[in-house]
């Protein structure tokens, strides 16, 4: 077989486990690492979890560590157009041939415990341990680990990181994670282990609570946004927002970050507060500014208000929940003056439409409802009629497919605007799974 048939039989072999199927339990995660050796002990970690950010954030603390030299394994989910980018080693997706050698040293030792096991591996499993052993293998000098689900009960939370950072909790996954902030919270601060430097983003009160019970039950030390580091100014600039950051160890300032919006401005500060805990900045040692603003320079966060078209400028935006819906309103409202902005919307079913359609409205002036490729999308006619509902009819166009969905959506955009097309936009949204299935259109 060639490498590119070879990866692509991989890929379906790690499909086959179900890409939705959810089964929390450590135990067999465990039990796989231990045959290959506890490959997640060969290197220290930095563990994210949180209901927005988790991956913005990840992506500026692996970008950071970079620029002081260091050789950093990433590991995200969930990915926009090939599971390798889940795995990053310094900073770029691990390679076809790369990813298959480490799966096929995996693959036995899976299947061993799938038959001990009373429920076989998931796909989670399956690329947290390759994502750990590609780390080993490399060598890296730390990894960056963002939970998948929740936290407490998370295939990752093996590591038991000396850094564990928590963004902004909000409400999603209720199903999993249960159905108010403090009971979802208190899943998130189960990747606090003994004896860890905990960096928390600002929390609503219900969230904040249990993170401090579990940080002194288990003797780990915090440092909270708003009291130890923060955000001093931002300003918006082109291409971005430039920065004050109030660190661990002092202020560190004329910061750019080519992504928009408060909220990463926010996901900016936990990220510097994170690297600075790891790399043993505080009180009275600042980090290089220099290696600072290089690392920050150099983020990227694809599908996050990503400008993928300019004339008429399109954005892909993964926000699914309220929460981020919000965040993404405000960016919009704040940092880009569209005189006109059309919407491509099409979410998953266990999703608050209602909530993710009554925060787009003030801002779009038209709204096309489509699907995404997931089985777990909404219905289109059932999304179509929240949105009739919350914009009025005549604002709201239905495609059932995507590529349709963005055509009509550019040609609403581009009628009746005389001559520049410079302030007329498309936001593409709802779901990651959206935000990938138009990537694949868009960027070909």
């Amino acid at each position: 077989m060639t490498d590119r048939t070879e990866f692509a039989a991989v890929d379906a072999a790690l499909a086959a486990r179900g890409f939705t199927r959810m089964h929390f339990e450590l135990d067999r995660i465990e039990m796989l690492l231990d045959l290959l050796g506890s490959p997640q002990r060969a290197y220290p970690s930095i563990h994210l979890t949180g209901t927005n950010g988790k991956t913005s954030t990840a992506r500026m603390i692996d970008s950071l560590l970079r620029a002081f030299g260091l050789h950093t394994g990433r590991y995200t989910s969930p990915h926009l157009e090939t599971v390798r980018e889940r795995i990053s080693l310094d900073g770029e997706p691990v390679s076809e041939e790369r990813f298959v050698a480490t799966y096929r040293e995996v693959e036995p030792l899976a299947e061993l415990v799938d038959q001990r096991s009373a429920e076989p591996l998931t796909y989670f499993d399956l690329t947290t341990a390759l994502a750990f052993a590609t780390f080993a293998d490399a060598p890296v000098d730390v990894a960056v680990v963002e939970v998948g689900l929740g936290g407490a009960e998370d295939a990752t939370n093996v590591i038991q990181a000396g850094v564990a950072v928590l963004t902004p909790i909000g409400l999603d996954h209720t199903e999993w994670l249960g159905d108010t902030i403090e009971d979802i919270a208190l899943h998130k601060a189960g990747i606090i282990h003994s004896g860890a430097t905990v960096i928390c983003a600002a929390q609503e009160e219900e969230a904040a609570r249990p993170i401090l019970e579990r940080c002194a039950e288990v003797g780990a030390t915090v440092a909270r946004e708003g009291a130890e580091f923060g955000v001093l100014r931002r300003a918006v600039a082109v291409g971005g927002q430039v920065l004050t950051i109030q660190g661990l160890g002092g202020v560190y300032d004329e910061i750019f970050i080519p992504l928009h919006g408060a909220h990463q401005a926010q996901n900016a500060a936990v990220a510097l507060a994170a690297v600075e805990a790891f790399l043993g900045a505080g009180a009275r040692r600042q980090l290089d500014i220099e290696a600072v603003r290089e690392g920050f320079a150099s983020t990227s966060s694809p599908g996050r208000l990503e400008k993928v078209r300019t004339a008429p400028t399109v954005l892909l935006d993964g926000a699914h929940n309220p929460h981020g819906m919000a965040a993404t309103v405000t960016a919009l409202q704040e940092e880009f003056a569209f005189s006109k902005l059309v919407g491509v919307l099409a979410v998953l079913g266990d999703k608050d439409a209602a909530s993710l359609l009554e925060l787009l409205e003030p801002v779009l002036d038209s709204l096309v409802v489509t699907g995404n490729s997931s089985p777990r999308a909404m219905p289109v006619d059932e999304l179509a009629e929240l949105a009739r509902e919350i914009f009025g009819p005549e604002r709201v166009e239905v495609a059932e497919e995507m590529p349709d969905a963005i055509e009509a959506a550019i040609a609403e955009a581009e009628s009746d605007v005389p001559g520049e097309l410079s302030g007329v936009g498309v936001l593409i949204t709802g779901s990651v799974v959206t935000v990938a299935d138009a990537r694949r259109l868009l960027k070909r």
